[in-house]
């Protein structure tokens, strides 16, 4: 276009301009017919206010008797006296520019919640337990499910299906679960009523147990739960809902019983969380290790690397929040009070 509009200052026709530069002599018209507008930031609204009148403004809403009102109160109160300064959107503006729009209600200061940091090195040190619903044979009948597990072995140490939740059945379940397996170091749990209980605190304090709370809305500081239940609840076998209670309990004892004795953990090796609980698994993993040396020297070429495959190593160690390297051995509990 500047090479269109040159030829035409210097006395070609527009018809040789256009063809010399490809430019539509139309095209060319309708430029050179339109006004430039003027930049936007360089524009004075009609309307704007004068300094005067800002600065008039701010001395109203900063003022004794207006300083803890909103604008939209300033406005009605002054238009009840016969004056209008601005609109309301005008004195947000205004109190913008200087920094004077907040919040000034005072709001709710949560503190900061401790990380649990949680490390068993072998079973019978941290407990994790939780509460999962069950759907029961109509819609809006559920029963409960009280599951306490081993964070080391993954062993269900616990589990009561009951009608409803309260604490003084999660304390039963525990009171059992500690007569067969022992009292653990921690107890973990996320902070629903039952976990809270006064009866639950009570028994845990009693026996000397610490207790462990997950952080409010993050499900990831109770993953050994969250992960179980998912389990159960993605099983081909699990049903949609249960005919009754006793069809409930059923089926968890069931349930249960295949995922200690029968189902291989990939966190544990392949090894069963029972074997992994009483002790059996280093002696399986060493003939695990004779059957592989044989199956080796029978058939070298099968096999790419000498080393026992990864899936087949024992953890060392079970964690809820890894804590850093230096720090691993001690844990960091949040102690309910």
């Amino acid at each position: 276009m500047d090479a269109y509009d040159q030829l035409t200052i210097s006395g070609t026709n527009t018809r040789a301009a256009a063809g010399l530069t490809g430019v539509p002599r139309a095209t060319a018209l309708r430029r050179r017919s339109r006004t430039v507008p003027t930049p936007l930031e360089a524009r004075e609204p009609a309307n704007r206010l004068t300094c005067a009148e800002r600065a008039t403004v701010l001395a109203v809403l900063t003022s004794t008797e207006f300083v803890d009102s909103t604008p939209m109160q300033v406005f009605a109160t002054l238009l009840d006296r016969g004056v209008y300064l601005c609109s309301v959107s005008s004195m947000y503006r205004i109190l913008a520019e200087h920094t004077m729009v907040k919040e000034r209600r005072r709001q709710a200061r949560h503190p900061a919640r401790k990380i649990p940091e949680l490390v068993a090195t072998g079973p019978g040190q941290v407990y994790t337990w939780d509460i999962t619903k069950l759907a029961g044979p109509v819609k809006g009948v559920y029963y409960d499910a009280y599951v306490m597990i081993d964070i080391y072995s993954r062993y269900i140490v616990g589990v009561h299906v009951h009608a409803r939740e309260t604490g003084l059945l999660a304390e039963e379940m525990m009171r059992e679960v500690f007569t067969i397996h022992g009292i653990p170091d921690v107890v973990h749990a996320d902070r629903g009523t039952s976990m809270t209980s006064k009866s639950v605190a009570t028994l845990l304090s009693d026996l000397g147990v610490v207790r462990s709370h997950s952080r409010p809305k993050v499900s990831n500081d109770n993953p050994f739960s969250e992960a179980w239940f998912k389990t159960l609840k993605y099983a081909p076998v699990f049903p949609e809902r249960f005919t009754c209670l006793a069809a409930a309990r059923g089926f968890l004892d069931e349930f249960v019983t295949w995922y200690n004795h029968e189902h291989r953990h990939q966190g544990l090796g392949l090894h069963t969380p029972a074997d992994v609980h009483y002790g059996l698994a280093t002696a399986k993993a060493t003939e695990r290790v004779r059957v592989l040396a044989t199956a080796r020297a029978a058939h070298p070429e099968r096999f790419g690397t000498d080393h026992t495959p990864k899936a087949l190593a024992l953890p060392e160690a079970a964690w809820i929040n890894k804590p850093h390297q230096q720090e691993q051995h001690q844990p960091n509990y949040e102690i309910a009070a």
